[in-house]
């Protein structure tokens, strides 16, 4: 259940679960407080899992936060009221961005940071079809329509909606998709919606300054196969962010790398990582 705070930057919406060490992760695009995918693995008796929904997503309103600096500026409000000192940081895709910038602004605050197939600049630009194809399906006047015929889809042509969705996530070609992976995308797709937030997405980028003002330890997590984010990006974040360690996968779903049987690796990466002194 989520709950929704007032802060002097605005309305920040977010979900708390478990008790222990804090982790706050900062969610991808066409998702909000309420996803659950990248929980896997992590023991709720020992972690706190703290999901605000970013700027533009469920009923967080975007002025709260339009830029990835103002929206880690809400975040922080968002840890403060929490009276939470220290904290792991995990930024999933579009995600990136706001984690990198929270980082960068909470300095001694972070214990660590994780990057989960994750955004470090500019991610679409006008030369891109997927930039023209966003301004039209996910607008906030159409982006209800669209979800809502997807779901219907996933209802009545579930394998061909799984393979359609696969190829927005994988490069991957001729792979047999289980009915155990088409329940986790359609599970997963059931709870997105754009709202104002991924049009805003798009057009945000980051400065390599504030990469390279990143002070704690950082993981970076990427498929050779993500046909979302490109693995550029990732090396891109690896070179800039001074203390950080580089780990590509080979998965089967490229961008979405806790879908599917090959999960239990970047899971027990991670899990290793923030449990490592």
């Amino acid at each position: 259940m989520s709950k929704i705070v007032e802060t002097v930057f605005g309305k920040v919406e977010y979900t708390d679960i478990g008790s222990g060490r804090p982790i706050v992760f900062l969610h991808g695009g066409h998702s909000n407080c309420n996803e659950r995918l990248f929980h896997q693995g992590y023991d709720i008796a020992r972690f706190r899992l703290i999901t605000p929904s970013r700027p533009g997503y469920g009923k967080t309103p975007l002025n709260s936060g339009e830029t990835p600096e103002k929206a880690a500026r809400l975040v922080l409000c968002l840890i403060d009221l929490l009276h939470l000192k220290k904290i792991v940081i995990v930024g999933i895709s579009a995600g990136g961005l706001t984690a990198i910038a929270l980082a960068n602004i909470m300095k001694n605050g972070v214990d660590k940071l994780v990057l989960i197939s994750a955004i470090s600049k500019k991610w679409l630009t006008k030369n891109d079809l997927r930039w023209y194809l966003s301004k039209v399906l996910f607008h906030p006047m159409t982006e209800t329509i669209t979800w809502k015929l997807v779901n219907v889809g996933f209802q009545v042509v579930p394998r061909y909606f799984t393979k359609t969705f696969f190829k927005q996530f994988s490069n991957k070609k001729s792979v047999k998709i289980d009915e155990g992976e088409r329940r986790g995308l359609k599970e997963m797709v059931a709870l997105q919606r754009s709202g104002y937030g991924f049009l805003n997405d798009i057009h945000q980028g980051l400065k390599v300054d504030v990469l390279k003002a990143v002070q704690c330890p950082t993981l970076i997590l990427h498929s050779l196969n993500d046909a979302s984010v490109a693995v550029d990006i990732a090396y891109h974040a690896h070179k800039n962010i001074r203390n950080s360690e580089l780990k590509i996968y080979n998965n089967k779903w490229g961008h979405l790398l806790w879908l599917g049987y090959d999960n239990q690796e970047p899971i027990r990466e991670v899990n290793n990582y923030i449990a490592s002194k």
